[in-house]
């Protein structure tokens, strides 16, 4: 199974820490946001992981190479000249780098203890997702979750972590362009194709400086704790 980062976003509610530096690369317990990630899915066992680019996406590659210090290797999806083309348009452009098989994508801006295993998708199904317990700036959460079956309506709700297995078939004969994710999540929501699982470790959505700060001062913590 192959991996993607999403880190073409433009961070815009970072700045000014995003006004040179792109977000996956900002620092939190002494590493960037997506060396984190890499490092997950290295132990988890991904060896091919696929991360697209957009904005000051050049500085990516030029900070993370080829992946070899993790023992995986990185490919990339430019997405500079057009702009970032949204979740799911980043996704149908890297569909060639991604392959044929069921694969896991990530969000860049997210940070959580997740394991980020290899998983096998019910026969039927076109996503598994990974849906978390309501943050406080988010508390009307996304999906709701009966039965390991995840439904856009429905009671109690949980928010969407960023973190989805999906079936290439699902992008597959999309036009090329921005596209968001969550609308075609709806769509086969409809016809009870989506699982999902809820994850009740730590997870943050790392959208503000002041969410940096904080978990850059919990890791730190715990780093002097072992």
């Amino acid at each position: 199974m192959k991996a993607m980062i999403l880190a073409a976003g433009h961070g815009t509610r970072m700045r000014p820490l995003t006004d040179h530096t792109p977000k996956p690369l900002l620092l939190a317990g002494g590493k960037p946001l997506i060396v984190w990630h890499i490092e997950k899915l290295a132990r988890a066992g991904f060896r091919d992981i696929v991360i697209n680019l957009a904005w000051l996406g050049w500085k990516i590659p030029q900070a993370l190479g080829d992946g070899s210090r993790w023992d995986v290797r990185l490919h990339y999806s430019d997405e500079q000249q057009e702009g970032a083309l949204e979740t799911a348009g980043g996704i149908i452009k890297a569909l060639p780098l991604l392959g044929s098989e069921p694969f896991l994508v990530v969000n860049g801006d997210v940070w959580c203890d997740y394991p980020c295993l290899p998983l096998t998708l019910a026969n039927n199904d076109l996503a598994h997702l990974v849906l978390v317990n309501n943050p406080t700036h988010h508390p009307q959460g996304d999906f709701a979750l009966p039965g390991q079956r995840v439904l856009d309506a429905g009671e109690p709700r949980y928010t969407f972590s960023g973190i989805g297995y999906y079936r290439p078939q699902l992008f597959a004969g999309l036009p090329y362009g921005k596209r968001p994710l969550a609308p075609l999540l709806r769509e086969i929501m409809a016809q009870e194709k989506v699982g999902g699982e809820l994850f009740s470790g730590d997870w943050r959505d790392i959208g503000t400086p002041e969410r940096l700060t904080e978990l850059d001062q919990d890791l730190r913590a715990l780093m002097r704790q072992t």
